[in-house]
């Protein structure tokens, strides 16, 4: 996969040749530096990006770049910022409800009302607070909703992009396990993308690494920080601090 864009009035290309793929049921890193590609690899996948050469192949079926609504329910993301994510004039009720009305889930007020109730179950969130709007919730709790947002239309993978990196260091193991938690639950798939090496070792089966547009490395989390194989991810290990 390359998507090509154009910096200072020249052609750059933010991913060249990628390739990486995403297990049932296994959660994958995607770690590197700041403008390395990792963000627009998220969003190519998820469908935020329509222009760039190559496939996109989910369960056996190459997408079109211009997805069906039936393919985009199949993959989703949470973003970074859960404030900016979420419409802050709309209860989560309201926003959850709205995704299931577009998606013909739940075919009465009642049973879409269910499903929000389940959903905040999944994400471990009293029904309380469906009445709520996000200036009246704490990040960690916004985040929750912006992943029971993009459960809500039974996707079978997520692409999370620094989903924890917005959120403190206590809420964020919170966020972590709950990731975890889904996986063994449901058998959701996960592309987590982050800086933070430590999150990734501790969650991730598999870790990719990409530099300046390209996955130089890919194997086993444990593989990965004992073992690495390639320049950049040694330099990138060294760079970052202590890991536990």
């Amino acid at each position: 996969m390359t998507f090509a864009t154009r910096r200072r009035g020249k052609g750059h290309r933010a991913l060249n040749e990628v390739t990486l793929d995403v297990g049932k049921s296994e959660i994958v890193g995607l770690v590197g530096e700041s403008g390395s590609g990792k963000s627009t690899l998220g969003r190519v996948i998820v469908g935020l990006q329509e222009s760039y050469t190559g496939t996109v192949s989910f369960a056996g079926e190459v997408l079109a770049h211009r997805r069906s609504i039936v393919q985009r329910r199949a993959i989703q993301m949470v973003f970074q910022d859960p404030y900016a994510s979420l419409d802050p004039q709309m209860t989560v009720w309201q926003m959850l409800e709205e995704l299931l009305i577009v998606h013909k889930i739940g075919g009465t007020r009642d049973a879409r009302r269910e499903r929000c109730r389940e959903l905040m179950r999944l994400v471990h969130m009293p029904a309380s607070l469906l009445d709520v709007r996000p200036a009246g919730m704490s990040g960690g709790q916004r985040q929750r909703i912006a992943l029971a947002r993009a459960l809500a239309v039974d996707p079978q993978l997520i692409v999370a992009d620094e989903a924890t990196s917005a959120l403190d260091v206590s809420v964020q193991a919170g966020i972590i396990n709950l990731f975890a938690d889904l996986r063994d639950q449901t058998g959701l798939s996960i592309l987590f993308i982050s800086h933070n090496l430590a999150v990734v070792r501790s969650l991730c089966d598999r870790v990719a690494v990409i530099y300046q547009g390209e996955v130089v490395e890919v194997a086993g989390t444990e593989a990965i920080f004992n073992a690495p194989q390639h320049d950049y991810t040694r330099q990138l290990l060294a760079a970052a601090p202590d890991l536990p």
